[in-house]
């Protein structure tokens, strides 16, 4: 099983949104690496840390799991969708997703800030200089250190 930090801002998509509705198809990625994550190796019940970006306190928000295997985001299909690709096609997509299950939304947030002060996460892929993927992997070694802010 995999563990992955996904980040979506909360104005668009928050944890409570996932919290309301269950199950939800994690759309609109438009970075090939993150897609090939989702693609090619991302597993059903593979653990998922729910960043939230963009915002006044970004953090981990909850925890939630892969639902489904890979398929193709429907937004790249749809004109006016502000992720509409008129390059995809449906017998040729470029967009995948995968759908995420809520699993459980944090008293607090676990902050940017609090996870940059711990030196044991300093080598976490989404802390590196330049990084600006919205899927990366997390190690078991960096997830069993960040869970005890989880309580």
């Amino acid at each position: 099983m995999s563990i992955w930090l996904m980040k979506s801002e909360p104005s668009e998509y928050s944890i409570d949104h996932l919290q309301s509705d269950g199950t939800s198809s994690w759309f609109g990625v438009r970075n090939y690496q993150a897609r090939n994550y989702m693609r090619d190796s991302m597993n059903i019940w593979d653990r998922v840390l729910f960043y939230h970006s963009n915002c006044k306190t970004p953090g981990i928000a909850g925890l939630a799991e892969v639902a489904s295997l890979p398929h193709p985001d429907i937004t790249q299909f749809i004109p006016g969708d502000k992720h509409y690709d008129p390059k995809s096609t449906q017998l040729k997509p470029i967009w995948q997703c995968v759908d995420v299950r809520f699993v459980q939304k944090f008293w607090e947030i676990v902050s940017l800030a609090s996870i940059r002060s711990t030196s044991w996460l300093e080598s976490m892929k989404f802390l590196q200089k330049g990084s600006r993927l919205s899927i990366t992997p997390v190690t078991e070694a960096e997830y069993q250190i960040l869970e005890p802010m989880f309580h």
